[in-house]
């Protein structure tokens, strides 16, 4: 039901999505000049979460850029696995079906119980 829901979202956009086989639904919008994200190293992103309906949820405007190392957890599974597609200064459009994103419960703030969210993410920086 959540790949048919995608999938319709998608289309509606004119989006090619490629879907991975966890589920991960993305489009890489900039390719992006630097280097390929490897699993260990720290990423910034820059980002804005919302709902498919365009509630707005997040976005670094307001809360300032994410930083994570990759592969460590602390930021959704689906971010992970989309960052390790990405090369430095790409930019990309991640649709997280729940399992991906915050589940069954949501994030208990803004991100309701088992929804999908759509991140639109540009990888601004990768360090060791």
């Amino acid at each position: 039901k959540d790949a048919d829901i995608i999938r319709a979202y998608a289309e509606r956009r004119g989006w090619k999505m490629t879907v991975t086989q966890t589920g991960l639904w993305y489009l890489i919008t900039n390719e992006g000049s630097g280097k390929a994200a490897q699993t260990g190293e720290m990423a910034q992103i820059k980002y804005s979460v919302s709902l498919l309906d365009g509630t707005m949820c997040y976005t670094s405007d307001s809360f300032g850029p994410k930083n994570f190392k990759i592969g460590q957890g602390g930021i959704e599974s689906g971010i992970e696995e989309g960052i390790l597609l990405m090369h430095e200064e790409g930019k990309a459009v991640f649709i997280l079906p729940p399992h991906l994103a915050h589940g069954l419960m949501g994030d208990e703030k803004k991100i309701p119980p088992r929804t999908i969210i759509l991140y639109e993410v540009e990888l601004t920086k990768l360090s060791d």
